[in-house]
């Protein structure tokens, strides 16, 4: 407690849930936290603290210890422990579609259908045919996707920049099938006219990878359609999101610390902050040791209080660590990372191989289940 209390009040402040435990039954009172509205259980939190780029604390508090914690800390710094604390346990709202509600009790799968001849993974296989697209998307929502996310620009390192009409025109006949069959979509893209012009063919969310600063309209496009958005993590708003040449202290803090400010962002455009989820850009802009160091800490990011999206799937560090295994072999890995982050309190995860990914989150779920009956 002595070193708590030395904290200078500026330091940068975060907590990650951490000692998970199956269940909260017959657990002392106080002496348990639940993690958002699913089925997650923590019995600490890791609080760390960085002043300017270096840390300066990094101490487990059993939470029936924590608000002793809180007492010690420099006035400042507790006020904004107790906020993160109240973040990780707050409800997280359902993404109202229409007729249709994504609840987030359990973790959810995001299907990725790429109308692009160069993306990263599926480059070309969707492409010029919108009703072969659309069909792999009734497939991927068949395959048990709650949402099915189409993209017309590859946002891979040194991509192409797409004109917005070419985009809208690549998109735009695929969601109007999708949607027209009830699909839920969102539209993953940087362009505010291409966000206009996908939610006017049926699109209910945005997904960008720019967090809206890409696009100096997209934070009144979102706000005026009044749409969920996800706010992803990428270190430039330029054309090229991988754009680092600075890199980070800390990774994970610094993705925080960016994630909330374009949350705040968003809020003081007109966005409710029931509407918006996050997403800390595994793979943009990040070292090797970057994306093991997110993916270590992603529970740092339920401390945001909204929902989180998960994007691992056939990304580079699975080939970095499988013998430089192509995109197209990746699939025990993206399933690896998928239960991972379900163990870490991920919301939503993004995937290219939907019925694998859906098949390891029913396990998940049982797993889950199990331990919170066994007495």
């Amino acid at each position: 407690m002595k070193l708590l209390l030395k904290l200078p009040p500026h330091a940068r402040l975060y907590l990650k849930p951490t000692w998970f435990v199956p269940t909260p039954i017959g657990q002392p009172d106080g002496s348990v936290a639940r993690m958002g509205n699913g089925l997650i259980w923590f019995q600490g939190y890791e609080l760390s603290a960085f002043d300017g780029a270096r840390r300066i604390a990094r101490l487990t508090v059993p939470v029936v210890d924590f608000p002793a914690t809180l007492a010690a800390l420099p006035d400042p710094l507790a006020q904004r422990a107790q906020q993160l604390a109240a973040n990780i346990s707050a409800q997280r709202a359902p993404l109202i579609l229409g007729d249709r509600t994504i609840r987030f009790d359990a973790p959810q799968v995001m299907a990725i259908l790429n109308i692009t001849p160069d993306s990263f993974s599926d480059g070309g296989k969707h492409g010029g045919d919108p009703q072969a697209a659309a069909d792999m998307g009734f497939a991927m929502a068949a395959a048990g996707a709650a949402l099915i996310d189409v993209g017309g620009e590859s946002t891979r390192p040194r991509a192409a920049k797409v004109w917005e009409g070419d985009e809208i025109a690549r998109i735009a006949p695929v969601i109007e099938r999708l949607s027209a069959a009830g699909v839920p979509v969102s539209v993953d893209t940087r362009k505010a006219a291409v966000m206009e012009a996908a939610l006017a063919a049926g699109a209910e969310i945005v997904n960008d990878v720019s967090a809206l600063a890409h696009d100096p309209r997209s934070l009144e496009v979102v706000a005026k359609a009044g749409c969920p958005v996800i706010l992803m993590h990428a270190p430039s708003a330029g054309d090229d999101p991988h754009d680092n040449p600075a890199g980070y202290g800390d990774v994970v803090a610094d993705v925080f610390d960016h994630l909330e400010a374009r949350i705040a962002a968003a809020q003081a455009a007109g966005i409710a902050r029931a509407n918006i989820m996050v997403d800390p850009g595994l793979g943009f802009g990040k070292s090797l040791a970057d994306n093991l160091a997110l993916v270590n800490g992603l529970a740092t990011f339920q401390a945001l209080g909204v929902p989180l999206l998960f994007a691992g799937s056939r990304k580079r560090l699975i080939g970095a660590l499988s013998n430089e295994a192509p995109a197209a072999e990746r699939l025990g890995g993206s399933v690896a990372l998928a239960f991972r982050a379900a163990q870490l309190g991920a919301q939503m995860v993004r995937v290219h191989d939907v019925r694998e990914s859906v098949q390891a989150l029913h396990l998940w779920r049982g797993l889950a289940d199990a331990g919170l009956s066994a007495v």
